[in-house]
């Protein structure tokens, strides 16, 4: 695996309590199945894993640390909720270590474009001490992106990545031209709930209620095309449907972020990120998919947190 040119990554947010994953997930996953899981992305050599203090009603990161984190990339985010105060990502960033159970992370990301300079200057510190590997930020504009770069580039660090919510009916950062910014800049563009909180996957499943599926639910009604279209796609590559929503973002060399907490789920990722679509496939898709006019998460779903 290369952490520069990933081509899948495991998301954490899913992972949690039981509580939590009854309401929210639909079911809950004890710590046994997901270790499992970790094993097999192992097998696949899916070995990074994104988190953040508030994933799985903040169980995600203590959950890493538990399993162990020897042989995997981790990926975090330091999460401002106001104006700048000095030292505060420090004493985050501590609490993380200790979460993780490590002296570093990977990669890590200013989660909101809050105090963009200030915020990003101590990260930069902990880049300096070799405590963080790669910055990268999340939920960002064009604009903003174009600011953490050049914030990044005068202490001649390179700005790793840039983490936005995309999908097939999703993709207003392929509109406004940052996904083009980010592959010309060399910047790993990462999509996070590509399968749209499950609205996404086979219609034909039986699966339960949850929260999130009752709030969509006037929302998906209008995807029943866009169902049709993907399941003729996964029908033609002997794939799922949610695999052909995964393969989409990978064709458009956007890194999928998908939760995972089972082992089939983990090959179900592995397996998406191989498969190749035609033009015309995507394009069907995307055509389908605008005309549906539904929008589930929002591609800017976090701006009215941003001070």
């Amino acid at each position: 695996m290369d952490i520069l040119k990933p081509n899948a990554v495991i998301g954490t947010n899913s992972w949690g309590g039981t509580v939590y994953g009854n309401l929210v997930r639909g079911n809950y996953v004890n710590n046994d199945v997901i270790k499992e899981a970790m094993d097999t992305a192992q097998k696949y050599d899916l070995k990074i894993y994104d988190a953040a203090r508030d994933y799985g009603l903040g169980k995600a990161q203590k959950m890493l640390g538990e399993f162990g984190t020897e042989n995997i990339v981790i990926s975090a985010k330091f999460t401002p909720t106001s104006s700048y105060k000095p030292g505060v990502v420090i004493r985050s960033f501590e609490k993380d270590l200790l979460d993780f159970k490590r002296d570093y992370i990977d990669i890590y990301w200013l989660h909101l474009p809050i105090d963009i300079e200030r915020y990003l200057n101590e990260i930069i510190g902990l880049y300096k001490a070799g405590k963080i590997h790669h910055i990268g930020v999340s939920n960002f504009n064009l604009e903003e992106c174009i600011l953490a770069k050049k914030v990044l580039e005068r202490e001649n660090i390179k700005l790793y990545g840039v983490q936005n919510h995309y999908s097939i009916i999703s993709r207003e950062w392929e509109d406004n031209g940052l996904v083009e910014w980010c592959h010309k800049n060399d910047i790993s563009f990462w999509a996070w709930a590509v399968l749209e909180e499950g609205m996404l996957v086979d219609p034909r499943a039986k699966s339960k209620k949850t929260i999130m599926k009752t709030i969509y639910k006037k929302q998906q009604k209008k995807l029943s095309e866009l169902y049709d279209v993907m399941i003729d796609i996964a029908e033609k590559h002997s794939i799922s449907v949610s695999q052909v929503a995964i393969a989409f973002c990978c064709n458009k060399d956007i890194v999928p972020v998908c939760g995972c907490r089972k082992p089939n789920q983990v090959e179900e990722l592995a397996q998406a990120a191989t498969v190749t679509l035609t033009e015309d496939e995507i394009k069907s898709l995307e055509t389908v998919a605008d005309k549906s006019g539904a929008k589930i998460m929002g591609a800017d779903m976090f701006r009215f947190m941003v001070k």
